[in-house]
């Protein structure tokens, strides 16, 4: 059986050969016709390489002398941090490129069949003296113009032409090519002295916020570049942060504030269980609401960064933490999309993952994966769905991982260690000094099934501090409106961040001048095996406009994720519908936006039907659904999508029966409905929470709720 695969592969390898001559014969031909020396023109081959049942090929260079399996696995490693040894790969492409002209010296006059090479002296025009490097140079200046080929100049010197100027500073050389392009190239290397210290410096405390957050946003789009699923790819619902060798949450990208404020206890989690036994090449993956999680589908990758020693091993000791955290389409459940209606236990809204290595030493642990996806009674419909966008999460972790090595590299360790702390320690001053500016208050929030979210804030001025207190909240529910305690956390960190004007990082420094107290066994801490999957989307958003009432800074925005799931055996599908916020004492609310937790996008409507077996009927602002005031409320949407095979329908969604209130004598919003047009023309109506089975040409209505007006209206 080896003697027969290793005839099949030289056989491939060989009719791959003819493949790649074939292309470059065509493309040097191209060339050639075009005046180009035949004996200079480059060809550089190349294939496009993926793994059996991944959407992404890697490019890899392709020679006489290449193994194109490890050619494959070195890039592998590098964009996504693992590889999968006994999956087999699939060349979807090939390609040659063929250059030569402007980056020879070979291209020939078209009237004397020579190449145009010119060595003479530029004429200078001028002389002028700039400023680089700390000092005064005096330098030529010449005219883009009179510069001929095969011409060379040394810097410092300065190069104009009608539509810009080229700085050659000291050190550098440019070369003028025979098309006249201009190829400057250091000569002289540069030494920089490094001059950031470890102490707080105002200007260097503003640079590492945003080194800080741009990692994480190159996580995002490295995620949404690499997903698979439209919830991923299309609705951005992910997030990723980036956190200390603590888990303390250092900074984040604009992504989930749901995701953002509650990843640390996850980070943390891993961090207990594992301690010392993480080693370089290791990733982690848990979903578990009792660990930092907030529901099921929401799944978080976990990556330790180490230190690399230029002659060694990797340190043992952990320096850093990367985490990205998505919503999956699907992870079982009693329904599809995995956010049933009617749970009344975690076990029924999909598989629990809990500290799980998913990679190790490099290596992606797909069969055990698989296997856990696969644990009933409730498994995974779609686990390669969900192995694709795992995949797509550790390689975010691992651009994260990279990036924060190369600040190491350029600031040192003890630099990045301290700003790190330096951006806790000024979000924590300023959420103290937004505090004294407030007063203590209290509030009672009412959700539609009759929980009540209360809160009593009590602000020392004099420790500029202030406890939370959550104690008069009801206690859990046998519904899955129970919101771990995580997602609590993470609104109240949401909401002082709000609050702060000052541009900061969200991180836990934030959340140091509070003492926040959720009681055990209430709804916004509920204890193992409650359900909780509208806890995360549903109650967090309660809980936020709860505060912003204790605060009475503006009034409450719809108040619910408006959250649809439907799917059958081969499709899944998950989206959150915008609707109105609140109106403040100096702004009117926006229509038809997504508000406070969450901030994920709905797929367009191209995309949507591309990919199910749906069609959107309408999408459109519902008016006169905000409150009215001195400043209106936001107006919520109208929604409906007709099916065009049977699919089971899922709606989570708030204020059907209370309305978003308002705030100083505004009005409160309208409150959201739902409904099903049936294909022979009757209604059905739906509560706040359902879930049905539709049938091929039915209607799935959402109308979504405004937000409350701010001030009486004269």
């Amino acid at each position: 059986e080896r003697a027969v695969e290793e005839i099949l592969n030289d056989h491939l390898l060989s009719e791959l050969e003819l493949v790649l001559d074939e292309l470059a014969l065509e493309a040097a031909t191209e060339l050639v016709e075009q005046n180009i020396n035949r004996e200079h023109i480059e060809l550089t081959r190349r294939l496009y390489v993926r793994y059996q049942g991944s959407d992404t090929a890697l490019i890899v260079d392709c020679g006489p002398s290449i193994d194109i399996r490890a050619a494959f696995e070195t890039a592998h490693r590098t964009q996504y941090g693992f590889i999968m040894a006994d999956t087999e790969l699939v060349i979807e492409a090939a390609a040659v490129e063929a250059s030569g002209g402007a980056n020879h010296l070979d291209v020939l006059d078209p009237v004397s069949g020579e190449a145009a090479i010119n060595l003479g002296t530029p004429l200078v025009r001028e002389q002028h003296e700039f400023f680089t490097q700390g000092s005064f140079h005096r330098s030529a200046v010449y005219s883009r113009d009179d510069l001929l080929p095969g011409q060379k100049l040394r810097g410092p010197a300065v190069i104009v032409e009608a539509t810009g100027t080229v700085v050659l500073e000291p050190g550098w050389h440019c070369d003028v090519r025979p098309d006249r392009s201009l190829v400057l190239t250091r000569t002289v290397a540069l030494i920089r002295a490094r001059k950031v210290g470890t102490d707080a410096d105002p200007i260097m405390l503003e640079v590492f916020n945003n080194l800080f957050m741009s990692i994480a946003e190159q996580m995002g789009a490295a995620l949404q570049n690499t997903a698979y699923s439209v919830n991923i790819k299309e609705r951005l619902d992910f997030s990723c942060a980036v956190f200390d060798a603590d888990g303390k949450l250092i900074a984040n990208a604009p992504h989930m504030p749901v995701h953002l404020g509650s990843m640390g206890e996850s980070v943390a989690h891993i961090i207990g269980a594992r301690g010392a036994t993480q080693k370089p090449g290791d990733v982690y993956v848990l979903n578990d609401p009792y660990h930092g999680g907030t529901h099921l589908p929401d799944i978080t990758v976990v990556t330790p960064v180490f230190e690399q020693r230029p002659n060694g091993p990797s340190s043992v000791s952990v320096l850093f933490y990367v985490a990205s955290r998505g919503h999956h389409a699907d992870i079982g459940g009693m329904t599809p999309g995995s956010m049933p209606s009617d749970s009344q236990s975690i076990a029924e809204e999909g598989v629990l993952i809990d500290n799980f290595l998913l990679v190790e030493h490099d290596q992606l642990r797909e069969r055990e994966l698989l296997a856990l996806l696969s644990h009933e009674p409730y498994p995974s419909r779609n686990p390669q769905q969900n192995l694709a966008d795992l995949r797509a999460q550790i390689a975010a972790n691992n651009k994260g991982v990279i990036e924060l090595r190369k600040m190491v590299t350029h600031y040192s360790l003890d630099v990045v260690t301290a700003y790190m702390q330096h951006v806790q320690d000024n979000a924590e001053e300023s959420v103290r000094r937004m505090l004294v500016s407030l007063k203590s208050s209290e509030f009672r929030y009412e959700m539609d099934d009759g929980n009540v979210i209360a809160v009593a804030i009590t602000i020392d001025s004099k420790k500029r501090a202030a406890t939370i207190d959550f104690s008069a909240s009801s206690p859990q529910t046998r519904s899955n409106f129970n919101a771990p305690a995580a997602v609590c956390r993470a609104a109240v960190l949401y909401v002082l961040r709000t609050l702060v004007d000052d541009e900061i990082p969200m991180n836990d420094g934030c959340l140091k001048p509070i003492e926040l107290i959720i009681p055990v066994g209430s709804i916004l801490n509920p204890v193992t095996p409650a359900a909780v999957v509208a806890g995360n989307v549903e109650t967090s958003q309660c809980i936020t406009d709860c505060l912003y009432g204790a605060f009475g800074v503006m009034a409450a925005s719809q108040g619910t994720m408006n959250n649809l799931t439907f799917g059958n055996a081969t499709h899944q599908y998950y989206e959150t519908i915008c609707g109105g916020s609140g109106a403040g004492p100096d702004f009117a609310g926006t229509d038809a936006v997504q508000t406070h937790m969450t901030n994920s996008r709905l797929t367009d409507p191209e995309i949507l039907e591309w990919r199910f077996p749906v069609r959107l009927e309408r999408f459109e602002i519902r008016h006169d659904s905000g409150g009215d005031g001195v400043h209106r409320g936001g107006e919520g949407v109208h929604r409906q999508i007709r099916f065009l095979e049977p699919m089971t329908v899922s709606i989570l969604s708030g204020h059907r029966r209370i309305p978003p209130y308002g705030m100083a004598g505004g009005a409160p919003a309208v409150c959201g409905r739902n409904w099903v047009l049936r294909d022979n023309g009757t209604r059905e109506d739906l509560g706040s929470t359902a879930h049905c089975e539709l049938e091929v040409g039915d209607i799935i209505v959402i109308e979504t709720p405004g937000g409350g007006g701010y001030g009486k209206p004269s």
